[in-house]
């Protein structure tokens, strides 16, 4: 539930503790000038230029934050925490207070290594509502593995209005659930940035139940077929490339692209037989003054079966539920979804502390009936970005977009939306 959403970061005390606690035991070696490690000290020493909330909270405290350990690639490999208490407010959830963290590290620094990254939230509601996700993307050394997990609890009524783009506010019902994700992967790394690997989803909802729904209307999910428990268990097939450095704010010239495959089969434990295939793009471009036009095409298509309601693919059902700025997640969904998206991220200070982006995103989702896309709807927006911590590359982004039909509002984020 992400309308008028406010994500307040109380972060700079939190994250002095964190990163001195992971850093206070590392050892200082001197690098002699004429070693291998020489130019390693030397691209650290950029970060002497570069400004995060730490720095900040340590010139408070009087302290030289320049002399803050963890500025080489060596001290990188320990784990930099980005935690915050976070309060939201959502028409749909009321205030919701709750903590985010920020994980990420280097497994390797003699290989060349992807940065790993964990995220974990928990939130409780004015509703009594509860979500705990768990996110994490680790790189084995020299990229050679990477293993993504997606793991998450929710006890979360849910704003319902139909299946298409044609559906309206004057539609909206509540859909009450309990739900539990358990999402592996393991990819093999094959070569120039491919790799290949499979892995099992499973999407399991129990308890649910329609609310609010208008006097005498039949709902989309009763059209549709409506159950109390949903079950969606399948093997995926993911190929991908990834010629990103860091996935918390990919550099300029970088590229990701995915193609999964997911059969799911009453075999597994499915409610129903049922595939999809994903497709997932992401180019960042680089401008002058260290400026980045990004783009992100996101799609879901269901090939054949029926997926349960709930896990049909629409706004902000992404891992990460960052598609549709400018929407409520789930205010549009369909068996297939088609999601175009453009940001231009600007910095606003030059020592990287604050920056911005220009947003703009296009989505459609097939119809009830048909399964045809017949409307579009639009995006737009703005946002800050404010650097949390500058050895992990950790922006606390806070955007506002606006939809169609008087749709808006604010949607935070650890880390790029994309």
């Amino acid at each position: 539930m992400r309308v008028y959403k406010f994500i307040f970061y109380i972060h700079i005390l939190i994250m002095s503790c964190c990163d001195s606690f992971f850093v206070a035991a590392q050892i200082k070696n001197e690098v002699p000038e004429d070693s291998a490690d020489s130019l390693r000290l030397k691209r650290s020493t950029n970060y002497k230029n570069q400004r995060d909330l730490i720095d900040i909270a340590l010139i408070f405290m009087h302290e030289d934050p320049n002399k803050r350990p963890g500025g080489t690639e060596a001290q990188n490999m320990k784990l930099h925490v980005s935690a915050s208490p976070i309060i939201e407010y959502t028409l749909a959830t009321g205030l919701t207070a709750g903590v985010v963290g920020d994980g990420a590290f280097l497994t390797s620094i003699t290989e060349s290594t992807n940065t790993s990254s964990v995220q974990v939230e928990t939130k409780y509601t004015e509703k009594k509502q509860f979500l705990l996700p768990i996110q994490s993307s680790i790189w084995a050394p020299g990229n050679k593995y990477n293993f993504q997990n997606d793991w998450r609890f929710l006890n979360y009524p849910q704003d319902s209005y139909g299946i298409g783009g044609f559906t309206t506010p004057a539609g909206k019902f509540i859909v009450d659930y309990k739900y539990l994700r358990f999402y592996e992967f393991v990819l093999k790394d094959i070569g120039k940035a491919f790799y290949i690997g499979l892995g099992h989803q499973l999407d399991y909802h129990w308890g649910i139940k329609e609310m609010d729904v208008p006097a005498g209307e039949t709902t989309d999910y009763n059209r549709y077929g409506f159950n109390k428990t949903s079950v969606s268990s399948g093997i995926g097939l993911s190929i991908i490339y990834d010629s990103r450095n860091n996935s918390l704010n990919p550099e300029g010239g970088s590229f990701y692209g995915n193609l999964e495959f997911l059969q799911n089969s009453t075999i597994l434990g499915s409610s129903s037989d049922w595939n999809s295939i994903l497709i997932d793009l992401r180019k960042y471009i680089s401008l002058p003054d260290k400026t980045i036009l990004a783009f992100w095409f996101y799609s879901v298509f269901t090939l054949t079966g029926n997926p349960p309601y709930l896990d049909l693919p629409g706004t902000g059902t992404d891992t990460y539920n960052n598609t549709g700025r400018g929407y409520e997640q789930d205010r549009f969904i369909g068996k297939s979804l088609v999601d175009l998206e453009a940001e231009f991220r600007f910095g606003i200070t030059r020592n990287g502390l604050v920056g911005a982006v220009i947003f703009c995103n296009a989505a459609s989702v097939s119809e009830l009936n048909g399964n045809k896309f017949e409307v579009i709807y639009p995006g737009a927006g703005f946002g800050l970005r404010i650097k949390l911590n500058k050895f992990s590359n950790t922006n606390a982004c806070l955007d506002y977009g606006i939809g169609t039909k008087g749709s808006r509002g604010l949607f935070g984020n650890l880390g790029e939306v994309f």
